[in-house]
């Protein structure tokens, strides 16, 4: 198996647009090399205090400032890349391109960023790597992590006593290698809103479950019960194995596969006036087509959490939210990406 790499040259700043722009064209996740020091808080997310781990430019060879993504798509024996893209329906297509034609949506995308924010040099490489177990590599990356008092753990790993003795609740993730970690800012951002609107009396709705973290932990924070809906077949392995990891039985966290957005079947099995909370961590090309959708599931008074929306698309999403009728309640911004949590009066 081979895979072509698509490398962007651009500043630090830019990292996080450029991934969620590039989104957009079906490239998912990129490999990050900057000189950008690790902070405190990642320090103790990672258990470690080793300055020798800092990035060093003599070292790395990358220029203050400066930051390399790099996209990995696998060749097909045809020559050919397979991207995952949405359409216009919210349903996933599979598009097979050309080399050429990819290089060429990257290009056309970061000329879109530039009319707007400096991303820097903004110039792309294009080479083929042999095979490399991507799918299990970033594996080494991921250790346990806390947001705030909650310490999340991946499967491979075992907590300590003085995690459980810091730590007011803990999840076991097993992420797969399809979905979040809970790591990103995102989802972050949603579960800080799920501890303070969850009640023990809470059903809720999550769309695009994934691996099920946010739902999972809705559970722990007292929710009655949860209903998930993914677009992707592999979220139900993910999340059958992260419930039983944390103890979750199966007549709390119902799992449906298919789009709420224009799937009747699925909209009449998901049920409407009936969810006390809605969560979306999802990009805001698909929040927009939703929220007047999710409008049928939520109960009157009911909380709508929405996230996975990058700065530069939050008036985007906050015009869907009172388009719906929905009265906004609180916007948090993290990094360079922002929440909306409102309610349906």
């Amino acid at each position: 198996m081979k895979w072509m790499r698509f490398r962007v040259r651009t500043n630090e700043e830019s990292e996080d647009i450029i991934v969620s722009y590039l989104e957009d064209i079906g490239l998912e996740g990129a490999q990050i090399e900057d000189n950008v020091p690790l902070t405190a808080a990642d320090k103790e997310q990672m258990f470690i205090d080793a300055p020798e781990l800092e990035p060093d430019e003599e070292e790395t060879g990358i220029e203050s400032g400066v930051a390399y993504l790099s996209f990995f798509v696998e060749i097909d024996d045809e020559n050919r890349l397979t991207v995952e893209l949405m359409g216009d329906d919210g349903e996933p297509v599979k598009v097979k391109k050309s080399p050429e034609e990819m290089l060429s949506a990257i290009k056309e995308k970061l000329d879109e960023l530039r009319s707007f924010s400096d991303i820097g040099d903004g110039t792309v490489s294009v080479d083929v790597t042999e095979d490399i177990d991507w799918i299990n590599n970033w594996k080494q990356y991921f250790h346990k992590f806390y947001i705030d008092d909650i310490l999340i753990i991946p499967s491979w790993e075992k907590e300590t006593a003085e995690d459980l003795e810091k730590a007011s609740m803990v999840l076991h993730i097993d992420p797969g290698t399809a979905f979040g970690t809970g790591m990103h800012e995102t989802t972050q951002l949603c579960i800080r809103m799920l501890k303070k609107y969850v009640t023990k009396e809470t059903e809720l709705l999550d769309v695009g479950t994934g691996s099920g973290v946010l739902s999972i932990l809705s559970l722990m924070f007292g929710a009655k019960h949860c209903v998930g809906t993914d677009l992707d077949k592999c979220a139900v392995p993910a999340v059958a194995e992260n419930m039983t990891n944390n103890g979750i039985t199966d007549d709390r966290f119902e799992m449906m596969i298919g789009n709420i957005i224009d799937d009747k079947e699925v909209q009449d099995r998901v049920g409407y006036d009936k969810y006390d909370i809605v969560v979306a961590n999802i990009l805001a090309n698909v929040l927009v087509p939703l929220t007047p959708v999710i409008m049928n599931q939520l109960k009157k008074g009911g909380i709508y959490i929405t996230s996975g929306i990058i700065n530069t698309k939050e008036e985007e999403v906050k015009k869907a939210h009172l388009d719906a009728g929905l009265e906004i309640l609180e916007i948090h911004h993290q990094g360079d990406w922002v929440s909306i949590t409102s309610r349906k009066n």
